[in-house]
Protein backbone atom coordinates (compact mmCIF):
# COMPACT_ATOMS: atom_id res chain seq x y z
CA UNK A 1 0.00 0.00 0.00
CA UNK A 2 1.25 3.61 0.30
CA UNK A 3 3.66 4.82 3.34
CA UNK A 4 0.23 4.99 5.49
CA UNK A 5 -2.69 2.49 5.09
CA UNK A 6 -5.71 2.53 6.93
CA UNK A 7 -6.51 -0.61 8.36
CA UNK A 8 -10.27 -1.69 8.97
CA UNK A 9 -11.67 -4.70 11.36
CA UNK A 10 -14.61 -6.13 10.14
CA UNK A 11 -17.38 -5.19 13.17
CA UNK A 12 -19.70 -8.09 13.92
CA UNK A 13 -23.76 -7.39 13.57
CA UNK A 14 -26.63 -9.58 13.95
CA UNK A 15 -29.39 -9.53 11.06
CA UNK A 16 -31.35 -12.07 12.62
CA UNK A 17 -30.17 -15.53 12.36
CA UNK A 18 -26.99 -14.66 10.27
CA UNK A 19 -24.10 -12.27 11.82
CA UNK A 20 -22.42 -10.30 9.22
CA UNK A 21 -18.83 -8.55 9.15
CA UNK A 22 -19.13 -4.74 8.38
CA UNK A 23 -16.13 -2.99 6.57
CA UNK A 24 -17.94 -0.11 5.01
CA UNK A 25 -18.78 2.56 5.84
CA UNK A 26 -15.94 3.07 8.64
CA UNK A 27 -15.85 6.44 10.82
CA UNK A 28 -12.26 7.28 9.84
CA UNK A 29 -13.31 6.29 6.11
CA UNK A 30 -16.37 6.46 4.59
CA UNK A 31 -16.30 5.78 0.79
CA UNK A 32 -13.57 4.17 -0.84
CA UNK A 33 -13.70 5.17 -4.55
CA UNK A 34 -17.76 4.88 -5.06
CA UNK A 35 -18.11 1.75 -2.36
CA UNK A 36 -20.48 3.34 0.45
CA UNK A 37 -20.90 -0.28 1.83
CA UNK A 38 -19.52 -3.97 2.24
CA UNK A 39 -20.80 -6.10 4.71
CA UNK A 40 -19.33 -9.74 4.40
CA UNK A 41 -21.95 -12.68 5.24
CA UNK A 42 -20.50 -15.56 6.75
CA UNK A 43 -19.19 -18.61 6.69
CA UNK A 44 -22.18 -19.73 8.40
CA UNK A 45 -24.11 -22.79 8.21
CA UNK A 46 -27.32 -22.86 6.96
CA UNK A 47 -29.95 -25.42 7.76
CA UNK A 48 -34.10 -26.23 9.34
CA UNK A 49 -34.24 -23.18 11.60
CA UNK A 50 -31.62 -20.80 10.27
CA UNK A 51 -31.97 -19.60 6.48
CA UNK A 52 -31.14 -16.23 5.34
CA UNK A 53 -34.36 -14.84 4.38
CA UNK A 54 -34.57 -10.85 4.19
CA UNK A 55 -38.05 -9.32 3.68
CA UNK A 56 -39.09 -6.60 0.88
CA UNK A 57 -36.86 -3.55 1.40
CA UNK A 58 -36.08 -0.34 -0.24
CA UNK A 59 -32.92 1.08 -2.28
CA UNK A 60 -32.22 4.74 -3.86
CA UNK A 61 -29.35 6.13 -5.43
CA UNK A 62 -27.14 3.46 -5.31
CA UNK A 63 -26.24 -0.34 -7.12
CA UNK A 64 -26.08 -3.43 -4.78
CA UNK A 65 -23.80 -5.78 -5.84
CA UNK A 66 -24.24 -9.40 -4.41
CA UNK A 67 -20.95 -12.11 -5.04
CA UNK A 68 -21.22 -15.39 -3.07
CA UNK A 69 -18.41 -17.46 -2.74
CA UNK A 70 -20.85 -20.33 -1.31
CA UNK A 71 -24.15 -20.91 -0.91
CA UNK A 72 -27.10 -19.69 -2.93
CA UNK A 73 -29.55 -17.02 -3.03
CA UNK A 74 -33.10 -15.87 -4.58
CA UNK A 75 -33.36 -12.18 -5.40
CA UNK A 76 -36.64 -10.92 -6.73
CA UNK A 77 -37.68 -7.10 -6.74
CA UNK A 78 -40.32 -4.91 -8.15
CA UNK A 79 -38.91 -4.31 -11.37
CA UNK A 80 -40.08 -8.03 -11.63
CA UNK A 81 -36.91 -10.02 -11.69
CA UNK A 82 -36.58 -13.19 -10.24
CA UNK A 83 -33.24 -14.85 -10.59
CA UNK A 84 -30.95 -17.27 -8.46
CA UNK A 85 -27.38 -16.60 -7.54
CA UNK A 86 -24.69 -19.06 -7.29
CA UNK A 87 -21.08 -18.58 -5.97
CA UNK A 88 -19.13 -16.74 -8.50
CA UNK A 89 -21.80 -15.02 -10.40
CA UNK A 90 -22.31 -11.48 -9.98
CA UNK A 91 -26.43 -10.03 -9.29
CA UNK A 92 -26.00 -6.10 -10.09
CA UNK A 93 -29.79 -3.92 -9.02
CA UNK A 94 -29.17 -0.46 -9.88
CA UNK A 95 -32.11 1.20 -7.77
CA UNK A 96 -31.60 4.39 -8.96
CA UNK A 97 -34.94 6.35 -7.97
CA UNK A 98 -36.30 3.48 -5.98
CA UNK A 99 -36.82 -0.33 -5.74
CA UNK A 100 -37.58 -2.88 -3.47
CA UNK A 101 -36.46 -6.09 -3.59
CA UNK A 102 -35.91 -9.25 -1.03
CA UNK A 103 -33.53 -11.77 -0.85
CA UNK A 104 -34.13 -15.36 0.34
CA UNK A 105 -32.82 -19.14 0.33
CA UNK A 106 -34.03 -21.05 -2.46
CA UNK A 107 -36.95 -23.55 -1.70
CA UNK A 108 -34.59 -26.19 -3.25
CA UNK A 109 -32.37 -25.79 -0.13
CA UNK A 110 -34.94 -26.08 2.10
CA UNK A 111 -35.04 -30.00 2.66
CA UNK A 112 -33.20 -30.70 5.56
CA UNK A 113 -29.79 -30.78 4.56
CA UNK A 114 -27.23 -28.38 5.91
CA UNK A 115 -24.47 -25.87 3.83
CA UNK A 116 -22.39 -23.11 3.89
CA UNK A 117 -23.29 -19.73 3.15
CA UNK A 118 -20.54 -17.21 2.52
CA UNK A 119 -20.20 -13.86 0.19
CA UNK A 120 -20.51 -9.91 -0.07
CA UNK A 121 -22.84 -7.80 0.17
CA UNK A 122 -21.42 -4.18 -1.69
CA UNK A 123 -23.07 -1.06 -2.16
CA UNK A 124 -22.14 1.60 -4.84
CA UNK A 125 -23.21 5.32 -5.08
CA UNK A 126 -24.51 6.24 -8.36
CA UNK A 127 -22.78 9.60 -9.80
CA UNK A 128 -24.89 12.80 -8.81
CA UNK A 129 -26.58 12.66 -12.39
CA UNK A 130 -27.76 9.59 -11.79
CA UNK A 131 -29.29 9.37 -8.66
CA UNK A 132 -32.77 9.28 -9.91
CA UNK A 133 -32.47 6.91 -13.45
CA UNK A 134 -34.95 4.07 -13.98
CA UNK A 135 -34.09 0.97 -11.60
CA UNK A 136 -32.56 -1.93 -13.57
CA UNK A 137 -30.67 -5.09 -12.63
CA UNK A 138 -28.17 -7.80 -14.76
CA UNK A 139 -27.26 -10.87 -13.40
CA UNK A 140 -23.61 -12.33 -15.12
CA UNK A 141 -22.83 -15.37 -14.56
CA UNK A 142 -19.46 -16.75 -13.66
CA UNK A 143 -17.62 -18.24 -17.44
CA UNK A 144 -18.83 -14.30 -18.64
CA UNK A 145 -16.67 -12.52 -16.06
CA UNK A 146 -12.68 -11.87 -17.37
CA UNK A 147 -10.60 -13.81 -16.02
CA UNK A 148 -6.43 -15.71 -16.18
CA UNK A 149 -3.76 -17.46 -14.30
CA UNK A 150 -0.42 -15.38 -14.02
CA UNK A 151 1.60 -18.20 -12.21
CA UNK A 152 0.11 -19.03 -9.19
CA UNK A 153 -2.36 -16.73 -8.54
CA UNK A 154 -5.77 -16.07 -10.24
CA UNK A 155 -7.16 -12.92 -11.00
CA UNK A 156 -10.85 -12.53 -12.06
CA UNK A 157 -12.77 -8.60 -12.68
CA UNK A 158 -15.70 -8.88 -10.98
CA UNK A 159 -17.19 -5.53 -12.15
CA UNK A 160 -15.85 -2.33 -13.47
CA UNK A 161 -11.86 -2.19 -15.24
CA UNK A 162 -8.16 -3.48 -14.02
CA UNK A 163 -5.27 -5.09 -15.57
CA UNK A 164 -6.32 -4.31 -18.86
CA UNK A 165 -9.86 -6.26 -19.15
CA UNK A 166 -13.40 -5.15 -18.32
CA UNK A 167 -16.45 -6.72 -16.81
CA UNK A 168 -19.50 -7.32 -18.53
CA UNK A 169 -21.11 -6.12 -15.36
CA UNK A 170 -22.86 -2.54 -16.46
CA UNK A 171 -21.56 0.21 -13.98
CA UNK A 172 -22.32 3.98 -13.94
CA UNK A 173 -18.65 5.17 -12.94
CA UNK A 174 -15.43 4.81 -13.13
CA UNK A 175 -13.98 1.77 -10.39
CA UNK A 176 -12.71 -2.09 -10.04
CA UNK A 177 -13.46 -4.96 -8.15
CA UNK A 178 -11.00 -8.19 -8.74
CA UNK A 179 -10.74 -11.04 -7.26
CA UNK A 180 -7.35 -12.50 -6.52
CA UNK A 181 -6.95 -16.41 -5.38
CA UNK A 182 -2.69 -16.64 -4.54
CA UNK A 183 -1.62 -20.42 -4.34
CA UNK A 184 1.54 -19.17 -3.98
CA UNK A 185 3.52 -16.24 -1.92
CA UNK A 186 3.40 -13.22 -4.77
CA UNK A 187 4.18 -9.54 -4.55
CA UNK A 188 1.46 -7.24 -6.06
CA UNK A 189 2.48 -3.69 -7.32
CA UNK A 190 -1.10 -2.74 -8.51
CA UNK A 191 -0.98 1.09 -9.32
CA UNK A 192 -0.54 1.09 -12.73
CA UNK A 193 -3.20 -1.35 -13.40
CA UNK A 194 -5.96 -0.13 -11.24
CA UNK A 195 -6.99 3.51 -11.24
CA UNK A 196 -8.18 5.34 -8.16
CA UNK A 197 -8.67 4.91 -4.33
CA UNK A 198 -7.85 1.12 -3.53
CA UNK A 199 -8.99 -0.92 -0.98
CA UNK A 200 -8.30 -4.69 -0.17
CA UNK A 201 -10.72 -7.24 1.66
CA UNK A 202 -8.73 -10.04 2.39
CA UNK A 203 -11.41 -12.97 2.52
CA UNK A 204 -8.63 -15.37 3.37
CA UNK A 205 -4.90 -15.83 4.33
CA UNK A 206 -2.71 -12.53 4.97
CA UNK A 207 -0.72 -9.63 3.22
CA UNK A 208 2.09 -7.42 4.37
CA UNK A 209 2.46 -4.09 3.80
CA UNK A 210 4.90 -2.18 5.20
CA UNK A 211 6.40 -4.87 6.98
CA UNK A 212 3.21 -4.88 9.22
CA UNK A 213 1.35 -8.18 8.31
CA UNK A 214 -2.30 -7.84 8.18
CA UNK A 215 -5.06 -11.19 8.81
CA UNK A 216 -7.80 -12.33 7.57
CA UNK A 217 -11.01 -10.17 8.17
CA UNK A 218 -9.26 -6.80 7.36
CA UNK A 219 -9.64 -4.45 5.05
CA UNK A 220 -6.30 -1.90 3.48
CA UNK A 221 -7.00 1.20 2.25
CA UNK A 222 -4.21 2.94 0.38
CA UNK A 223 -4.32 6.57 1.82
CA UNK A 224 -2.58 7.72 -1.91
CA UNK A 225 -4.80 6.81 -5.05
CA UNK A 226 -3.15 4.77 -7.64
CA UNK A 227 -0.75 3.21 -5.02
CA UNK A 228 -0.30 -0.41 -4.07
CA UNK A 229 1.63 -2.84 -3.59
CA UNK A 230 1.27 -6.09 -0.86
CA UNK A 231 3.11 -8.82 -0.31
CA UNK A 232 0.69 -12.13 -0.60
CA UNK A 233 0.63 -15.27 1.50
CA UNK A 234 0.32 -18.30 -0.19
CA UNK A 235 -3.31 -19.65 0.29
CA UNK A 236 -4.59 -15.85 0.51
CA UNK A 237 -8.01 -15.00 -1.36
CA UNK A 238 -8.61 -11.25 -1.41
CA UNK A 239 -10.80 -8.62 -2.80
CA UNK A 240 -9.05 -5.23 -4.62
CA UNK A 241 -12.02 -2.53 -5.11
CA UNK A 242 -12.29 1.31 -5.65
CA UNK A 243 -12.08 3.86 -8.22
CA UNK A 244 -12.32 7.10 -8.54
CA UNK A 245 -14.12 9.20 -5.81
CA UNK A 246 -16.70 11.60 -6.27
CA UNK A 247 -16.47 15.64 -6.15
CA UNK A 248 -19.41 15.60 -4.10
CA UNK A 249 -20.05 14.05 -0.25
CA UNK A 250 -22.51 10.87 0.32
CA UNK A 251 -24.87 10.42 2.58
CA UNK A 252 -26.40 6.85 3.72
CA UNK A 253 -29.24 6.33 5.88
CA UNK A 254 -30.23 2.66 6.47
CA UNK A 255 -30.94 1.81 2.47
CA UNK A 256 -31.25 4.82 1.11
CA UNK A 257 -27.43 6.60 -0.28
CA UNK A 258 -27.52 10.24 -1.62
CA UNK A 259 -25.81 13.62 -2.41
CA UNK A 260 -28.23 14.80 -0.66
CA UNK A 261 -30.10 14.54 2.82
CA UNK A 262 -33.18 15.94 1.55
CA UNK A 263 -33.24 13.34 -0.81
CA UNK A 264 -32.61 10.45 2.03
CA UNK A 265 -35.85 12.61 3.60
CA UNK A 266 -38.03 12.22 0.87
CA UNK A 267 -37.40 8.39 0.63
CA UNK A 268 -37.68 7.76 4.69
CA UNK A 269 -40.75 9.24 3.88
CA UNK A 270 -42.03 7.45 0.93
CA UNK A 271 -40.94 4.28 2.52
CA UNK A 272 -43.51 4.89 6.12
CA UNK A 273 -46.09 5.95 3.26
CA UNK A 274 -45.49 2.57 1.86
CA UNK A 275 -45.28 4.23 -1.75
CA UNK A 276 -42.21 2.74 -2.89
CA UNK A 277 -42.71 0.05 -5.55
CA UNK A 278 -43.54 -3.68 -4.29
CA UNK A 279 -41.85 -6.98 -5.17
CA UNK A 280 -45.00 -9.12 -7.10
CA UNK A 281 -46.83 -11.09 -4.87
CA UNK A 282 -44.71 -10.25 -2.03
CA UNK A 283 -46.46 -8.26 1.53
CA UNK A 284 -43.63 -8.37 3.92
CA UNK A 285 -42.82 -5.01 4.93
CA UNK A 286 -39.74 -3.80 7.05
CA UNK A 287 -39.93 -0.86 9.15
CA UNK A 288 -37.85 1.90 8.83
CA UNK A 289 -35.44 1.99 11.61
Amino acid sequence: MSNKELIIAERSRDIGDFLVGRLLPFRKKRMVGPFIFIDHMGPSMMGPGKYLDVDQHPHIGLSTLTYLLEGEIVHRDSIGTEQRIRPGSVNWMTAGSGVTHTERMPDALRDGRTFRMHGYQIWVALPKEKEMMEPSFHHIAADELPSWQEGGTLFRIIAGEGFGHRSPVPVHSELFMVEVIADEEVTLDVGKDLKGEIGVCIVNGRVEANGESVEKGNMLVSKSTDVCKLKVNAGSHLLLFGGEPFPEERFIHWNFGASSKERLEEAKQLWKDKAFPKVPGDDTYVPLP
